[in-house]
């Protein structure tokens, strides 16, 4: 094994200056991510100098067997923190050969209202807490959990330390460290309150490159739970009983909002949020019904709410922005499985070009 490790850390950039792009992009089920890898004559840093590329839609849910083929458009590249040196990072969409986006490719039209002058001109930033579950291999029950029983009750797990307390902690802070090699904007982790359960946050981060780093860091976290022999779980409820949920829940500010007097933007903003909750709940992940029930922190997915310091709303408005009368909100809605491209332009549409 030792050797294996020695081959697999190898510097290529002593011996060649070919490096190799692992091409990214979203399966059919809109959760699964897929890749590959491409050698490179050279070094690059900007998606417009890769190729684009293709792959077998049949075998992933998104295109017929006699007309298989799906085109990769390369978005936004990031260190690779596998192979290290000039290797990268791909995050791709997926297109038609006649160069119409697929079904599933929910980037293209993110990135349409990403470029819309109105919302240019107001500078959207989103920071996405991703909270997730790890759970052991084959069994589909948390990490460290007694094998067909529970541990202790919610209480010491949030934010805890030690073995009785905080479960794959190596795992967690080896994403930490490797999002950061990559270039991601990972502002922070912590252990949350099931057992097993974790979060990472994304951001502050503008506009479409806030999806292009949430699906970096997801396919980091899926890599690392693979070396690790651990299943990385997005479901928003993947513990029925007295057990919190997994949200993804997405921090929100524009321009207007960050100077003064953007508390009445802020209000503004939620008042049209308010109109469309039904939209966004049909946007903002399966299954959330199971996790929006009114307990362990969440609003009622029927009902709309909004309040200062509330945990238990749909938008929660930070003390501090209420004081300063500037900042922004959160939306604690989105469920853990969402996709960041929908969650993020659908908030961008709503509050800036609905009128």
């Amino acid at each position: 094994m030792s050797l294996l490790s020695d081959i697999i850390n190898l510097n290529l950039s002593e011996s060649t200056e070919k490096t190799i792009a692992e091409y990214i992009w979203i399966g059919g089920s809109g959760l699964d991510l897929r890749s590959k890898a491409k050698t490179l004559p050279g070094v690059v840093t900007d998606p417009s100098e890769l190729p684009k590329w293709n792959y077998d839609g049949s075998s992933t849910g998104q295109a017929p067997g006699d007309d298989s083929e799906v085109i990769l458009h390369p978005q936004a590249i990031f260190r690779d923190p596998f192979r290290r040196g000039k290797n990268i990072l791909v995050i791709c969409d997926t297109y038609t050969p006649a160069g119409e986006p697929i079904p599933t490719n929910n980037r293209f039209n993110a990135a349409k209202i990403f470029s819309h002058p109105d919302v240019v001109a107001e500078d959207p930033w989103y920071g996405i807490e991703q909270e997730y579950t790890l759970l052991q291999k084959d069994i589909n029950w948390p990490l460290a959990w007694p094998i067909g029983g529970f541990p202790g009750p919610q209480g010491p797990y949030y934010c805890g330390a030690g073995a009785d307390k905080a479960f794959g902690r190596d795992i967690v802070d080896s994403h930490y460290k490797a999002c950061l090699y990559a270039g991601i904007n990972i502002s922070g982790i912590n252990a949350e309150v099931m057992p097993g359960q974790w979060e990472f946050q994304v951001g502050p981060t503008a506009g479409i490159a806030a999806g292009d780093q949430l699906w970096a860091a997801r396919y980091i976290l899926e890599r690392i739970t693979e070396i690790a022999g651990v299943v990385l779980s997005l479901d928003p409820k993947p513990i029925q009983g007295d057990w919190n949920g997994s949200g993804a829940h997405t921090n929100y500010s524009t321009k207007s909002m960050r100077n003064d007097g953007g508390i009445d933007v802020i209000k503004k903003a939620i008042e049209k949020l308010s109109l469309r909750h039904k939209e966004h709940i049909a946007s903002y992940g399966k299954g959330n019904e199971r996790r929006l029930t009114g307990l362990h922190e969440t609003a009622d997915i029927h009902t709309f709410s909004w309040g200062v310091a509330n945990r238990g709303a749909s938008i929660r408005v930070g003390r501090e922005t209420e004081q300063a009368g500037k900042g922004y909100f959160e939306d604690r809605r989105p469920a853990s499985n969402m996709d960041p491209y929908v969650v993020t332009s659908m908030i961008a549409e709503t509050t800036i070009l609905l009128k």
